[in-house]
């Protein structure tokens, strides 16, 4: 493994650990936090699952309810 190797593995780990790209970026050396984003960071499934679980989250779960029902809520029978 060479040493660039490393930088890519710890700016991915650093960012999949929850550190800010802000400091990454400064932790590399880089001037412009477009770089670290665009060259150093390697999306990983389990980021992509914990993105899609984090919007799910501010969504509230959909399983379950009726149209029209708020989140909690039971649905009201028609009868």
């Amino acid at each position: 493994m060479r040493f660039h190797d490393l930088r890519h593995s710890a700016a991915t780990l650093l960012l999949k650990m929850g550190v800010h790209p802000k400091i990454v970026s400064e932790l590399l050396g880089h001037t412009q936090i477009g770089i670290t984003l665009d060259l150093y960071s390697h999306v990983t499934a389990t980021m992509q699952r914990d993105a899609i679980e984090a919007f799910d989250e501010l969504l509230g779960s959909t399983q379950g309810s009726s149209k029209g029902s708020k989140q909690g809520e039971e649905p009201q029978s028609t009868s």
